[in-house]
């Protein structure tokens, strides 16, 4: 396998397929393909740079390091998301050989929806910080909601009847794509790419910014790129053409993909005309999880991940000792453990249009990590809790588009949309009402760190023994104007998994993609990436890549 690593990498001038973007799908989809035909020329371009056996990469606690971040935890959606999409040969029922196929399943083998001999090893990493246990023993105990084994299973979210109850939980430890044995990251990269480096028809060239799709009439025979100026600062900025003999696949995400395709001359009209592409398809159908960290002080001698991502030495050379005899230590964890899966009936119209007929779906997941990430070089030294609680089905939509910025260049007109549908922001609320109960009896809390929470009127009371029967928090009408300003004035951020933008979906719907992944209007040009999905993230990036291939 070539690298591209030179000023360029001249093996070919064409390929029979070429990817445009190097993520999670893209990485599935070519791997599969090169290995089901090694004389298939393949190339993959990505933007990044190369992250073959980096430590940055392989090591899970050093995620955060990432410039897209991913905290490898592994959850999948329900069953009625896949069946929701209304495409053929995309409902539950077949997806579920594929979601098998691709993993090796550690926790507990010969599950129904989960796979034994599979590439991608999911385990609860290789040590426990110990902090799972309290907020899943408070969960189940103060909150008297019954612990899911495994949550992944298509269906488990409600215990209660949603008619009978507010809400509905189940908490699991979360599992990971982390190899329980070695300790390393099961990522895509190294398990489909990387490992066929014998192949040299299977190309990935790194530090490569696509510009557009060329087409010739409807087909598309080849792309344009240049070197990336952040990865590759000192290379050659010209441009350079590789055509593609039989196919396209643009898997750049939802941003950088419709960037590539607005600039190809696909869009909305209105948008293309204003910027003076050409527009050779009509598709006005081109168009993210909320989510919030709230940190708390957690006790002296609690096992957080807070020295490693400090940078103590003693602890990171001890960590590293153990986890290069072992695959164990703290080296093996990215801090996220239990999750809970949330619903709640505060918000009736999406409720009732949405959920009430769709029992698998959870509004929001509370997600626990031992240790603090956001601003922790201005904290002081110290153990850290933190909890994070995620949208799953925001109401409120974003847009991103091409536009003509200063001299006349080519800049994206994004349009957040967080929190504009005002249902979006009672989740949250909840969320952090529920999330701050639960960690009040956990036995390691010691306190909210102030910086990270509303400003109550006289503060908030401090760790509360499980055994004593505490009452709920009382809230009052003014401390939910509180938390309702400080979820928007934090900016509550996306969770990095932006989609939509391309939808399969029928054409007269505003779709862009059939059921098999080609674009409507277009010949041998396909998209495989989250940017097709209608709603929720999860296991799905890696199901569109075993599609694809």
């Amino acid at each position: 396998m070539s690298n591209g690593s030179g000023l360029f990498d001249r093996y070919y001038s064409e390929f029979d397929i070429i990817f445009a973007g190097g993520g999670t799908t893209a990485c599935v989809a070519a791997g599969q393909l090169a290995a089901c035909d090694s004389s298939l020329k393949i190339l993959i371009l990505e933007v990044g740079e190369h992250i073959l056996n980096q430590a940055a990469h392989v090591q899970p606690y050093q995620y955060v390091t990432h410039q897209v971040p991913t905290i490898m935890a592994c959850t999948c959606v329900p069953a009625s998301d896949f069946d929701d999409w209304g495409a053929d040969g995309w409902e539950s029922q077949n997806l579920t050989p594929l979601m098998k196929k691709l993993e090796t399943y550690e926790v507990q083998p010969d599950g129904p929806t989960h796979g034994n001999n599979g590439p991608i090893r999911v385990s609860y990493g290789g040590l426990k910080t110990g902090i799972w246990e309290e907020f899943v023993h408070v969960g189940t105990t103060y909150h008297k909601r019954p612990y899911a084994n495994d949550t992944d299973d298509l269906e488990t979210c409600n215990t209660y009847s949603p008619v009978l109850v507010a809400y509905c939980e189940g908490g699991s430890r979360m599992r990971r794509y982390i190899n329980g044995k070695t300790g390393k990251h099961s990522d895509m990269a190294h398990h489909y790419v990387y490992n066929q480096a014998h192949n040299p028809n299977l190309q990935l060239w790194v530090g490569k910014l696509m510009k557009c799709v060329i087409f010739e009439d409807k087909y598309a025979v080849g792309v344009e790129f240049t070197c990336d100026l952040v990865s590759c600062p000192d290379a050659d900025q010209s441009l350079s053409i590789i055509r593609a003999l039989k196919l396209i696949v643009v898997s750049a995400r939802a941003f950088g993909l419709l960037a590539i395709f607005e600039r190809s001359g696909i869009g909305a009209e209105g948008v293309l005309k204003h910027c003076g592409i050409e527009q050779p398809v009509n598709l006005p159908g081109l168009s993210d999880h909320n989510g919030h960290f709230v940190p708390y002080f957690a006790a002296e001698g609690a096992v957080t991940l807070d020295p490693l991502w400090r940078g103590e030495e003693s602890v990171v050379q001890e960590s590293l000792a153990q986890w290069k005899s072992n695959g164990k230590s703290l080296i093996t964890q990215n801090g996220c453990d239990a999750k809970i899966k949330a619903m709640g009936s505060a918000f009736q119209t999406p409720w009732k249009e949405f959920f009430q007929d769709r029992p698998d779906k959870a509004i929001a997941i509370f997600a626990l990590c031992a240790g603090y990430v956001p601003l922790l070089s201005v904290f002081p030294l110290h153990n850290y809790l933190s909890t994070t609680y995620i949208t799953l089905y925001p109401m409120s939509v974003g847009s991103v588009y091409v536009k003509l910025g200063e001299n006349s260049k080519e800049v994206l007109d994004f349009t957040m949309g967080f929190l504009d549908d005002p249902s979006d922001i009672i989740p949250l609320n909840f969320g952090y009402k529920r999330t701050h109960e639960i960690f009040q009896h956990m036995p390691s809390y010691r306190g909210e760190v102030p910086a990270g929470h509303p400003y109550f009127q006289g503060g908030m009371s401090g760790p509360v023994d499980l055994n004593a029967h505490a009452p709920d928090i009382i809230y009052t009408s003014e401390d939910d104007e509180v938390i309702d300003k400080f979820h928007h004035d934090c900016s509550t951020s996306s969770l990095l998994s932006s989609l939509g933008t391309c939808t399969m979906k029928p054409e007269s719907d505003q779709g862009v993609i059939d059921a098999w992944l080609n674009m409507y209007g277009m010949v041998n040009l396909k998209v495989a990436d989250m940017s097709i999905a209608l709603k929720n993230v999860g296991m799905i990036a890696l199901l569109i890549g075993e599609k694809a291939g």
